[in-house]
């Protein structure tokens, strides 16, 4: 079956023989068949779905598909990314790099990143070692890979972004989804899927994607309160987008004593610094520096002292400050015009909004008809119902009544036969 699923004999979904069934064809024992159907679930290859039995899992480490193209004219609302034009400029960074060669066996870490990165966290009451790796996936894959063993469960948002799904997965986990409302993780959800088996929980305190959801304090009480209860489960907070989240952050790991919180600076100052600063307790983040040893070693110098010079400048944190402000002001408009069509949307922090709908395709496609390219909900979701993600990042103000027309366009339009 492995070789199968390799080669693409056995496509996404196709639903696999019942044990007793198969080894009655095979003429093995039932306990062999579903010995074996446990290793490919350990290997990340199949997986259960209720009442349709066993089915082959999507394999995103094997098979990553590029977005098309859109076409001319179509305002690109789906990819995620901040708006180009508020990131702050590298140039004034980059003339301050010391241009010395960085050997092996020196540091890994810049010292001055790091203490930036301290004061950042201590400003939040988080109080940790600090690890200094490739972006936020690349510090949460290495934190999952040094805590837990193909099988285990990991609790994910649900809705939540689809390349946690796919790193939980490729990472031979299986996945433990848990609503999300608009304040965050819903506690009983979370409990729910701890008692189901969930050994790590990976949360986001706030510019939650897609949801735009954030942790409130008596959100946060109460979900430090189940985790308090388990105390065995590995706490990971994914503040990704921290200093333009439009949000304040409330700490969830605190009752935990296995706990990461990681901040990427991707969407605050560049999709290719490729940088992430993780806060943890020591003896994760000296599992995740050990496996990072094993592998790239060290984040470029030349990168950490872009960093640095950037989080070190009065300048950018002036500049960031305006940067979310001017997120904040472009995710409601959106939602204040869609709410004049009284059309509901979430987008309380974060880089864009959540919009339920009846039909995720149809509203896609008539969307882009009218040059607005969206995502489709089915990517982030697992239990929740259909949704479509729109980011406001470059949406001016300005042009948010055009979009909650283009919205409202398809939720009147006449209902068609089937015929047509």
């Amino acid at each position: 079956m492995e070789a199968a699923i390799s080669d693409g004999r056995l496509g996404t979904e196709t639903r696999l023989p019942t044990v007793r069934g198969l080894a009655d064809e095979l003429d093995v024992s039932p306990a062999t068949v579903a010995a074996a159907y446990r290793t490919l679930r350990d290997r990340g290859l199949v997986k259960g779905d209720g009442r349709r039995g066993t089915v082959v899992a999507a394999q995103p480490p094997l098979r990553v598909g590029r977005a098309p193209a859109l076409p001319p004219n179509v305002r690109d609302l789906a990819s995620g990314n901040p708006d180009p034009a508020l990131l702050p400029p590298l140039g004034p960074a980059l003339e301050r790099i010391d241009p010395a060669q960085k050997l092996y066996g020196g540091p890994n870490k810049l010292q001055r990143l790091v203490e930036l990165a301290e004061v950042d966290f201590s400003a939040d009451e988080v109080h940790g070692d600090i690890a200094v790796v490739g972006g936020a996936l690349d510090g949460i894959e290495r934190i999952l890979q040094t805590q837990l063993r193909p099988g285990d469960a990991v609790a994910v948002e649900d809705p939540s972004w689809p390349r946690i799904a796919d790193l939980v997965s490729a990472l031979s986990l299986r996945l433990e989804p848990a609503e999300v409302d608009e304040r965050g993780l819903v506690p009983d959800a979370l409990e729910a899927a701890l008692r189901r088996g969930a050994r790590a929980v990976i949360v986001t305190p706030r510019g939650q994607n897609p949801t735009g959801a954030a942790v409130d304090p008596d959100r946060a009480e109460a979900l430090r309160g189940v985790l308090g209860q388990h105390s065995e489960v590995l706490v990971v907070e994914d503040d990704y987008v921290a200093a333009v989240a439009g949000a304040p952050y409330h700490a969830l790991h605190s009752e935990s004593p296995r706990w990461a919180v990681v901040r990427s600076l991707s969407k605050v100052l560049g999709p290719d610094l490729r940088i992430a600063l993780v806060a943890g307790d020591p003896l994760t983040i000296s599992r995740v520096e050990g496996r990072q040893l094993v592998g790239p070693g060290w984040v470029s110098h030349l990168l950490q002292q872009t960093a640095a010079n950037l989080l070190g400048s009065a300048a950018t944190r002036r500049h960031l400050a305006r940067v979310e402000r001017v997120y904040a002001e472009r995710r409601a408009a959106v939602v204040e015009a869609l709410a004049r069509r009284s059309i509901p949307a979430r987008g309380g922090s974060g880089l864009g909004v959540w919009i339920p709908v009846a039909e995720e395709a149809a509203t896609v496609q008539l969307l882009l008809e009218q040059g607005w390219a969206v995502s489709p909900g089915e990517r982030y979701r697992f239990n929740t119902p259909p949704g479509v993600r729109v980011t406001t990042t470059a949406l001016e103000a300005t042009e948010a009544e055009a979009l909650a027309d283009a919205f409202a366009g398809p939720r009147d339009a006449p209902a068609t036969t089937y015929a047509g």
